[in-house]
């Protein structure tokens, strides 16, 4: 088990990086944004055209790649949505077996098969054809525009960080099920109960 543990432990360092570098990219993103707007009233109002597709379109990607990282750091914390009105007052070990279950039989399937149907349209937009050989890769139908082949390819990134994660995670919801403590096996205290003062 300590081995596994071991595991999860370096799969959330990574997840912690990403969310790390995800956090960096909100920022690249609003100035980003701030230029484009700027660039284009700015532009209109001298007469030059100061805006492109290009930033544009960076704009967008870094968007989707705040998401992309930050999947595996948000499921790590344990950020993630959930209906939790029940979950709150059960134990520990209770917690751990939904979420091992939930994992195991949701989670875990979801990110392979994003894995498994995102393979073909990322090798098409790299310019894979349907005979084997490869063409021109998919680039922007707008002027000016960025290649799609780069940030598609995130998207399976995207997955097997995810994947990872949702592996590690599993490893600490089975630690905490065997008899671990949440805090030996890692796990983040997801939901904070505030007792009101007396």
């Amino acid at each position: 088990m300590r081995f596994l543990l071991k595991f999860a432990g370096l799969v959330d360092g990574l997840s912690e990086r990403l969310g790390g570098i995800s956090t960096i990219l909100v920022v690249i993103t609003v100035i980003i944004g701030f230029y484009n707007v700027a660039a284009r009233y700015i532009g209109r109002y001298i007469g030059l055209n100061l805006a492109s597709n290009m930033w544009i379109e960076t704009q967008w990607y870094l968007y989707s790649l705040i998401f992309f990282l930050g999947f595996p750091y948000i499921l790590k914390h344990g950020d993630n949505v959930r209906v939790d009105f029940w979950y709150v007052n059960w134990s520990p070990k209770m917690r751990a077996f939904v979420d091992f279950l939930g994992t195991l039989l949701f989670l875990i399937p979801f990110c392979i098969m994003g894995i498994y149907v995102t393979i073909t349209p990322v090798l098409f937009s790299w310019g894979r054809l349907p005979n084997g050989s490869w063409g021109t890769w998919e680039l922007s139908p707008d002027p000016g525009g960025l290649p799609r082949a780069p940030i598609k390819s995130m998207i399976i990134v995207a997955f097997v960080a995810l994947l990872l994660q949702s592996l590690a995670q599993l490893i600490k919801y089975l630690a905490v099920l065997i008899g671990y403590s949440e805090t030996e096996a890692g796990l983040q205290a997801e939901i904070v109960v505030h007792e009101s003062p007396e």
